[in-house]
């Protein structure tokens, strides 16, 4: 439980969680619903996107979410990796030394990437904050995130996932070697 899960296990319990939903019941399984189920958690009346039966419709998605939580904390503190240095290649590693000039891979994420001083420059604003902002954005305006579209609505065989995938990677690899050498 310690390590990381070999993909010809990790991805089946992935699979399967798809005609798991079918099953009970639901189509949809993603984390940028909840924004809305939250939403109108705390503020019901004001809006009319708003307006809607969140304890029938969101209630096991809001309990997905709290067991992301909860496998996080547990990931962390009770079945911890003893080795803190991230599982990447060397060439991965040369290769962000090189371009980027990250060499502290202990940890979850580079901390010189990831910390408070870096998000108090422009860079890290722009990139957390506006970056932030438009995930947010593109979520919403996409009807769904990354997890949502590329697990269920791609098992689904729905065009609109094919192609929000395609744009996420394609973001991605624009972000990857064109904005960030940028900034960094």
């Amino acid at each position: 439980m310690s390590r990381t899960w070999p993909w010809y296990v990790a991805g089946p319990i992935i699979g399967l969680y798809v005609p798991f939903l079918l099953l009970v019941g639901n189509r949809m399984l993603g984390i940028s619903a909840n924004f809305r189920h939250m939403c109108a958690i705390i503020a019901p009346g004001g809006n009319p996107f708003l307006r809607y039966d969140w304890k029938r419709t969101g209630l096991w998605n809001l309990l997905f979410v709290a067991g992301i939580f909860i496998g996080g904390w547990l990931a962390t503190h009770v079945f911890a990796n003893a080795d803190p240095v991230i599982g990447i290649s060397a060439a991965t590693k040369a290769d962000l030394a090189r371009q980027l000039g990250v060499t502290d891979f202990e940890g979850l994420v580079p901390r010189q990437i990831f910390n408070w001083s870096s998000l108090a420059t422009p860079a890290g604003l722009l990139v957390l904050g506006v970056g932030g902002f438009l995930v947010g954005f593109g979520s919403r305006w996409a009807g769904g995130c990354t997890s949502g579209h590329a697990i269920t609505g791609l098992a689904d065989l729905q065009i609109a996932s094919l192609i929000a995938v395609i744009s996420f990677f394609a973001g991605g690899l624009f972000m990857t070697y064109l904005v960030l050498p940028l900034l960094l």
